[in-house]
């Protein structure tokens, strides 16, 4: 099993957002045109578009996002909706030239820096799984990812999904929580708190039912 030891340095951590992000480009620069229009584990968006949001995401500054959510009448999914509308008439090459280029920039939309890469794992499984791709994470993004998913209230309702829950990860040394089991990859485990029911397929134990029950709609 991966030892999964905490690190704290803000350094670190966006070493980690950009390893992330740069393993998604390996994934997308497999895709054909049809994989890059599959429909992608947020239930909104295809391929392209979580694409078009991890760009826009890798752009944004605190101004910028402040501006654009004024703008939208404070309604985070109607803004991350017209941030992906700007990428609509850009070719899958013109997006991935993007994606790699913006990649390692360190600005970001206000919030800690785990929420980026939380948003760079949770999007890496949304583009991988449905285009039956793998991308092996590192165990202290995935140990860091899954704290931060669990303790989440606002837009991925991580802690509400988790609550009362024992979760335990299978291929790292992670663990959370209090009361029936539930149990699998990390990566797994996170998705399924970030309510992407593809997830649950591959956890077990006494709580996965209850789990089960508290999906809803998996949201950017």
């Amino acid at each position: 099993m991966a030892q999964a030891t905490a690190t704290g340095s803000k350094e670190q951590l966006w070493t980690l957002i950009h390893a992330q992000r740069d393993r998604i480009a390996d994934v997308l620069a497999t895709l054909n045109e049809q994989e890059w229009l599959t429909q992608s584990l947020c239930d909104a968006w295809n391929v392209r578009e979580v694409a078009a949001h991890c760009i826009e995401t890798q752009l944004m500054t605190p101004p910028v996002f402040i501006g654009r959510f004024a703008g939208s009448g404070f309604r985070f999914h109607v803004m991350s909706a017209k941030n992906v509308a700007r990428h609509a008439g850009e070719s899958t090459t013109e997006l991935l030239e993007e994606y790699r280029a913006t990649a390692h920039r360190t600005t970001a939309p206000p919030g800690p820096p785990a929420t980026w890469l939380g948003e760079a794992v949770i999007h890496g499984e949304d583009i991988a799984r449905p285009t039956k791709r793998h991308i092996d994470v590192d165990p202290v993004a995935l140990a860091m990812v899954a704290d931060y998913t669990l303790k989440t209230t606002p837009l991925l309702h991580g802690k509400q999904r988790g609550a009362g829950l024992k979760l335990r990860a299978t291929d790292i040394d992670w663990s959370a929580g209090e009361g029936p089991e539930v149990s699998g990859a990390a990566a797994s485990l996170i998705i399924a708190l970030a309510g992407r029911k593809a997830g649950l397929d591959d956890l077990t134990g006494d709580g996965v039912d209850t789990l089960r029950a508290r999906q809803g709609a998996a949201s950017g």
